[in-house]
């Protein structure tokens, strides 16, 4: 019996504001569903090139009381980036709190704005470097 991965879907209060943090981790809107009946919008968004890939971000239109203030139960998303230090500073740069730092050049956490733990890693490796390196973490993971 074969089995293909299809996406991961995580729900989202402001969709414009997680978009524009996917869109700081490089992913690009690949497709969108405005299902009018069920009120609720549904935008994949992934890597370029990994376009089968992707996460599905779901906006309910009348807002998502249930939306859980923690979302840990869901884990995390992965990705490999190319330049650890630079995603994060980027991200920082844009208002991004790192809660992990890439201390040991190879692994860092983030938040989405809907509390998604994202876990960057380092593709390949990077020596240890300032400010990271003395970083402490801030917040969970």
């Amino acid at each position: 019996m074969k089995v293909r991965y299809l996406h991961t879907m995580v729900r989202v209060k402001d969709l414009e504001r997680s978009m524009a943090f996917y869109e700081l981790l490089g992913l690009k809107e690949t497709r969108r569903i405005d299902n009018e009946k069920g009120r609720f919008t549904l935008v994949f968004m992934a890597p370029e090139g990994q376009e089968d890939c992707p996460v599905e971000l779901t906006y309910n239109w009348d807002g998502d009381d249930a939306l859980p203030s923690d979302s840990r139960h869901f884990g995390h998303l992965a990705y490999r980036v190319e330049n650890i230090y630079e995603m994060c500073q980027k991200l920082m740069d844009a208002g991004v709190t790192i809660n992990r730092p890439p201390r040991d050049g190879h692994m860092a956490f983030v938040r989405s704005p809907d509390n998604i733990s994202i876990e960057l890693l380092q593709d390949g490796t990077l020596e240890p470097a300032e400010p990271w390196a003395s970083m402490e973490n801030t917040g969970h993971w």
